[in-house]
Order: C-alpha cells, then structure tokens, then sequence
C-alpha cells in the first residue's frame, strides 16, 4: 500500500491501527472524541484538513483521522460563529414595548472561520450524478441551456411562485369590506414584493424625472384639523423637495408622451419627513392593490419584443383596460389633455387617496391634497407633442430647469378637501375607491399653502434619481385610510427602496434625509454612515440612562379605525370582496365626460382613435368602444366611425351607474376652469428675423416680453446677425433648424423687409403654419402677410369669429403691441381655430 502523509504534516506517519482504531471510536460524535490522545492542532492547520480530500480517501486509517480533524473543526468553528453572536440584540423588537410598535432590525450576522460551522453535513465532498460537487462559497451556479428555464403557461391555472393556485387575483385580504388589508395575505405580498423588485436600479415605474428644492408656505391656520408640523402657524415655512415625472417610459425616453405624470413632494420637517406621493390626475386604473403589477405590466412595452415604449398605444394595455371596467374613469383623464401637459408648472397634482388630518386632541378629518399651478393647468396640442419628442425629447426637463435657473420660480397652492365620516358615508361612491373623485361641488376646495420651488439641485444622481418617496413616509398630524390601493401602497414603495437604494440606510442619502434629529437603536447595515457613540443600542437600557425613550403622547399615534356596526354581524373576519360602491364603474365617467367643453371633448375622441388605431387586435377595439358606451353614446359612435367599425353592444355592468348622482357637471374636471393668474413667466416666445427686419419695433418687444417674464428670442435661418432696416444688426439667438416651432409658445413674424426672404424658406414658412395649426399667438405685421399666406395662415374677420390669438397689425403699431399679444399669451391657445381635419 501507498504510504499516504498528513496533509498539514508531510513528514507525519501513517496512524497505527491503534489510532485507526480510536478515530473509529470517535465517529460516534464529536463530544466522544478523545482529545487527549492526539496533539492539538491550531485551526488553521485542522481547517486545512477539513478542506483536503482525506474524508473520500480510500484508506480507511487516512479517512478516519481527517474526519475526526474535520469534526474537531467544525466543532470549534462552530463554537467560534456561536460566540460571535452572544445574545439576541433583536429580541426587544418583537414586542410592542409601552405602546409603541418598532421597525424590525437587520439580524446579527457573522463570518465563519472554517466554512464546515456552516455546513449541512461533512460528507457533503463525496459526489454522485445527483449530486454533483458541494456548493462553492457564495456562488449560485443556476446556469446552463435556457431550455430548462423557458416556461409556457397555456392552459395553466394561476399559482404563487411555490406553485399554489391562486383562487382569487382580483381582490386583496381585508378584515371587513372597508377594512384594513391584511399582512397575512402571502399572496398580494409575494406579488407585490416580486413587482417592486423587477427593475434594478431604475424606478419600475416613475423612471423618468426632474426634481427642484423649493419651499411650502403655510398660509391659513388650520390646527383645529391637523397638528403636522407644516401647518403649525401662517407663515411657516417648510423645505421641501419635489420630483415630476412620467409613469410608464424609461429614464431614456422622452418627456411629452401621453401618460400620467408623478407630483411627489418631500416635506422635510422638525417632526420628520412627510412625502406627499401623487399624480397629476386624481384616480387611478385599478381599485386593489392586487392588480397594480398587472395594470403596469399591460402598459409596459410587451414582454416579447419590448416595444412600444412609453405609450399605452399598443395592445396589451387596452386588452387589460377593456376587461377592467374600474379604469374607464382614468383612461378618460388619460385621454384628456391632462396627460400632455404643457409643462410641469402648468400641472395639477392630487395625492389620489383619502387621509386623515388629526389635531392635537387625537379627533380625525378625511382630506383629499391637491395642488394648483398659479400660472393655470395648460396642455400641448397633440401633434406638436408627438414633434416635440423629436425635436427636445427633455422638454419639461429643461422647461422646469430654465425657469427657475431664470428666476421664473414655478408656484403651486396646496388645496384640501375636507369632510367627514358621516358625510362620506352618504354619497353614491366610496372615497376608500381610488377610481373615484369627491366633486368640488360637494367638498370645495380651500387653499391652507403655497409651493414654491426656487433651487435647481447640484447633481441628477445624487438628489433627482436617489430620492426615495415612501407614501407611508407621514408625521404626527397626517394618518392613512383603509383606501385599499394605498394600504398596498404602503408596503411597496419601501420594499422598492431597499432594493434600487441598497439596502435598509437609503434615509441616510442626504437627499433623503430629514431636517429632524435621528436617534434611534438601528446600526450598521449596507451603507451606514453614521458613527454611534456609545455601547448602547438597544432599549429598555439604564446604561444609556433610558435614552433614546419612546416619545410618547407627542409622537406619532394611528386614528382609532371606526368599524360600521353592521360589518361586525353580516361580514366574515376576513374576506377578499370590495363594497358594493366601488361597483359602481361609469357614474364619475360620466361625470368627467360631461364637465369637459366642446375642444376636450374633440381632443378626447381623437386621442382614443389613435391609441386604438395602433391596437392590432380588432376585437380589443370592439371591446374598448363597447366600454365607452357605458359614458356616452355620442363618444363611442365617435370613436367607432373613426375606427371604421359598427357600434358594438354596450359591456354589461356589475351594477348600473346612479341615475341621480350627486354632482352631474363639475366645471372644476376641465383644464380651462384654471387658466392661470395671466403672467406669462417662463413662456417661450419666437420673434423671427431676417435681413431688413424693423430692429426697433422687434427690440420693443423683445423688452417687453422680457419685463413680463417671458423668454424671447431671436430666431433666424442662421447663426450671426442680421442687418435692421434701421441699419443696426440683431443677433441671430437660435436657428429655426434648431428650435422648431413646436418649442415656442408663441412666434412674432418680421416686421419690415425680412419677412419676404422668409416666406421663401420651407423651414420658416413651416415654422409659421405649425405655429397657427396648433393653435398659438401669432402677431402678423402687415408687412409679413407674405410670409402668413404662404403658412396658409387665414385672420378671421372682426366679431364672433375674430381669432383672438392672430394679432395682425399695421407695422407701425407693433411696437405698442406688446400688452395685447402678452394678454394673448396668457391665454395659452387660441382653440377656435381647431379644425377636424387640420385647416393648415
């Protein structure tokens, strides 16, 4: 036989058949093992042992004594990892200790010095097919052909990711039908919790934003509602940061797709931070949480060849759309000029979901938050939203950044509605269902403050894209609603936190963290970088003197829930049901529908023809204007004509719409029920130039449009300057090649000479004519109807039919023009001159 050698000690002998035999005896467990028999080797050395291959030699002495110093390891190893983690430093967290209900900690972890104190069994070295070799450290070897990945579902009932069929995919665990959603439905977690993961480390949804610090004023007193911190006297003022974005597309995309658009606002105040987390419409598609990777999945580009993107022009999304019934209300705003904004200062926000305001006596309120641009709610003309994705696809990006770089600092009111328990219980909808609105016509509106942002911030990354908006982010004063979407809310968007931001220390990211004092028992953890001092992190301590103590009676407290006295005897404990009012699917449809002018109306039905244009399948088009009947007849015959299609029959209902709805027309649903306060800060304006331009009466105004807030320029056909009839030269601030029309709100033809030369360039005659097709101010000097009748441009006569956004003026009046064409500025568009098709 081989003479085999220790493989720590190669000049060792071979064990005797008396030590072959003792190791043999120790077999029975590592306490049996007679220690003193053999020196004691330091752990390195036996470590080395347990990891060579004497444990599959098949010299029986060989084996048995590297198994004996391998157990004799793992023992010591494991007393080592054992002893690094004395006592249990998380126990007091499983306890509600004094009342109060503490986060849960990161576990104690510790590295083992031999990795055998971890290991399942010591045999795990010997190999077969079915096993193969040991688990390498740390690695996850789940590769190989794709083929054993690939997975087809057809036929297939739903399961969780263990393989359970799912009963129900429609509804969340709630104790009661307006109850809170409960923790232990594995089901909506697992969904959830898988949802929030599936993009790393962009924002699965919201990816694309732009952000500004600014400032909330507080400006009417309303502590007899609320003890937050922000409202606690007029005139106190809150920093605040405030992120806009898009909801579907990538952080690449472009900026003035169709979509729902983010107003997320981080109160950072002395009790914490507050995140006010919204859209700039105030429902939304879905009324469970259940069914929010769903709604986002559909929209999303389709999983087989992930086109399109950053449009729900496709069809997954109205296949989903047409089978939810809840969502017609949102895809109306969807379909609105609401989801192309002109930019986000002339954006409405709506924290979508019923709070709570508590006062200092613990007595709640429900509130709905909205936010008011004071420069009013504008839009873009379709088509010029879809050029202006080619021409600057960072349109609202630069917009927002160039304002407030340019001192046009964008300016919002913050706006409650507030009403009861008892009120809400008797309207014909439910404000637990996010589908629905409370019209102002029943809960007015009443201004409590004022946002202003007034700070770019240094760098995207670090403040824009690290920011964490969490809606269950709240302070003493503000509390939830058992509103079953935000209760799902609530758990996601903090699971998604951990994972973009790297674990449980993103509050630590300064753009994160509060303005308040943190002092709490959490250490360590991915990227820490507070420096404790102290031995103490726990409590109950008396070493620390009790401190940090639990705050008591001034921290932070839920409302007591009211459960209506007939969910205690008619409901189950726990169920997965909706109330019968969330059924209730086309009233506030109806209502939106009916409260927009003849203009909405028109830009809705063509919006919905190109969406379901651009769908493939003609049974989903069916399906969709099927659906659209339940609002209105004359929309759905529309978009029916226009799709080339009969009207289908009308989708059956679950319960029918209320015949006699508190509120049937809410002036307050249209984008023209706030235009604004009439400056014109930060708009865009054009004022074309060429060789022979009138240099005084374009400087005048040039100047004025300036002293109004404005942003002129100067637009030519090159770079340079070009000569004045006065003999001056004007600089040549941009080209038309360069910033096309659709990036100006408003253009200024030549006065003088230049408009001849003008008229004679495509750019600039197309310039004009998608400047009067969409609806803009346009001042025409006499001298430049050349120019305007090549651009096909057409001034309506005096009276009923005057265009009061065509300006068009004898050349020696457009220098004292500047008050009427700003007035028409204010305006925003001149929506008259729409046609079906376009005129121009």
């Amino acid at each position: 036989m081989t003479d085999r050698k220790d493989p720590v000690n190669p000049s060792s002998k071979e064990p005797s058949e008396k030590g072959a035999g003792s190791a043999k005896q120790s077999m029975g467990g590592p306490s049996a093992k007679p220690r003193a028999a053999r020196p004691k080797r330091s752990l390195l050395e036996r470590a080395a042992t347990a990891l060579g291959s004497g444990t599959s030699s098949e010299d029986d002495g060989v084996r048995n004594l590297a198994a004996a110093d391998r157990l004799d390891a793992k023992v010591d190893a494991t007393e080592a990892l054992v002893a690094a983690i004395p006592e249990n430093v998380n126990k007091p967290a499983e306890y509600a200790l004094r009342g109060k209900v503490p986060q849960p900690p990161q576990g104690a972890t510790a590295k083992p010095e031999n990795l055998d104190a971890t290991a399942s069994t010591i045999t795990e070295s010997n190999e077969s097919e079915k096993n193969g070799g040991k688990a390498a450290p740390g690695e996850n070897p789940n590769q190989g052909p794709l083929q054993k990945h690939r997975v087809d579902s057809l036929g297939r009932a739903l399961t969780t990711n263990q393989g359970v069929p799912v009963g129900d995919n429609q509804n969340s665990l709630r104790a009661g039908l307006r109850g809170p959603t409960l923790l232990e439905d594995f089901i909506l977690r697992e969904k959830i919790t898988h949802f929030d993961h599936e993009r790393i480390p962009e924002r699965v949804v919201h990816a694309r934003g732009s952000g500004a610090h600014g400032y909330f004023e507080c400006t009417e007193d309303i502590t007899s509602l609320t003890k937050a911190a922000p409202f606690a006297k007029v005139g106190k003022r809150t920093p605040v940061f405030v992120r806009f974005s898009t909801v579907a597309g990538e952080r690449g995309s472009a900026d003035t797709v169709r979509d729902v658009r983010g107003f997320a606002v981080k109160f950072y105040t002395e009790e914490g931070n507050w995140d006010l987390v919204g859209n700039n419409i105030p429902v939304f598609f879905i009324q469970d949480p259940m069914k929010f990777p769903d709604v986002v999945h559909a929209v999303k580009p389709e999983p087989h060849h992930q086109m399109p993107q950053a449009s729900s022009a496709h069809d997954t999304f109205w296949d989903f759309i047409s089978l939810m019934p809840e969502s017609i209300h949102m895809v109306l705003w969807q379909m609105s000029d609401r989801a192309i904004p002109r930019s986000y200062r002339t954006m409405q926000g709506f924290g979508v979901h019923t709070f709570r305001l508590v006062n200092a006596a613990g007595e709640a309120t429900l509130v709905k938050f909205h936010w008011t641009p004071v420069l009013g709610t504008h839009s873009l003309d379709w088509d010029e939203a879809v050029k202006i994705s080619g021409a600057d696809p960072d349109f609202h990006r630069r917009d927002l950044w160039e304002a407030i770089e340019g001192g046009a600092f964008p300016e919002y009111l913050l706006q409650i509605q507030t009403f009861t328990e008892a009120e809400a219980e008797r309207w014909s909808f439910d404000v637990l269902d996010a589908t629905k609105i409370v019209p102002e016509e029943l809960a007015p509106l009443r201004t409590v403050g004022r946002l202003v942002l007034n700070r770019n911030p240094d760098n995207f990354f670090a403040e824009t894209e690290q920011v964490a908006f969490c809606t269950q982010h709240i302070v003493p004063g503000i509390d939830f609603t058992n509103d079953p979407l935000l209760q799902g809310r609530n758990f996601s968007y903090l699971d998604t936190q951990l994972t973009r931001l790297g674990g449980p220390n993103f509050h630590e990211i300064p753009i994160n963290a509060p303005v308040a004092e943190v002092h709490n028992n959490q250490r360590d953890g991915f990227h820490r970088q507070a420096i404790n001092r102290g031995r103490v992190n726990y409590e109950p301590n008396s070493l620390a003197g009790g401190c940090p103590f639990q705050a008591g009676a001034r921290g932070f407290a839920s409302v007591a829930e009211r459960l209506l006295a007939q969910q205690a005897t008619t409901e189950p404990t726990k169920l997965r049901a909706k109330p019968e009012k969330f059924a209730d699917h086309y009233t506030q449809a109806r209502l939106f529908w009916a409260s927009q002018t003849p203009i909405e109306r028109y830009h809705i039905a063509r919006a919905f023809r190109f969406e379901l244009t651009r769908v493939q399948t003609q049974a989903i088009r069916e399906r969709m204007v099927a659906m659209l009947r339940n609002v209105d007849e004359g929309l759905a015959a529309r978009v029916a004509a226009d799709l080339g299609m009969p009207l289908p029959e009308p989708l059956s209902t679950v319960v029918p719409p209320v015949k006699n709805p508190e509120v049937a027309v809410s002036p307050a649903l249209s984008l023209f029920a706030r235009p604004g306060d009439g400056r014109i800060l930060g708009r865009r304006v054009a004022i074309l130039v060429a060789d022979g331009v009138s240099g005084a009466a374009s400087s005048a105004l040039y100047d004025a449009l300036l002293m109004a807030g404005a942003v002129p320029r100067y637009v030519g056909a090159r770079l340079g300057v070009v000569r004045t009839v006065e003999g001056d030269e004007v600089p040549v601030e941009v080209t038309i090649e360069a910033a096309p029309s659709v990036l100006f709100d408003a253009a200024v033809l030549p006065p003088g000479a230049g408009a001849a030369a003008l008229a004679l360039d495509g750019l600039a005659v197309e310039f004009v004519q998608l400047q009067y097709r969409h609806c803009k101010p346009l001042l025409v000097p006499a001298s430049a109807a050349s120019l305007a009748a090549a651009a096909g441009v057409k001034a309506a006569a005096a009276g009923a039919d005057a265009d009061p956004g065509l300006l068009v003026l004898p050349d020696d009046a457009v220098a004292q023009a500047a008050p009427a064409f700003i007035k028409a500025i204010a305006m925003h568009r001149a929506w008259q001159r729409q046609t079906e098709p376009p005129a121009v």
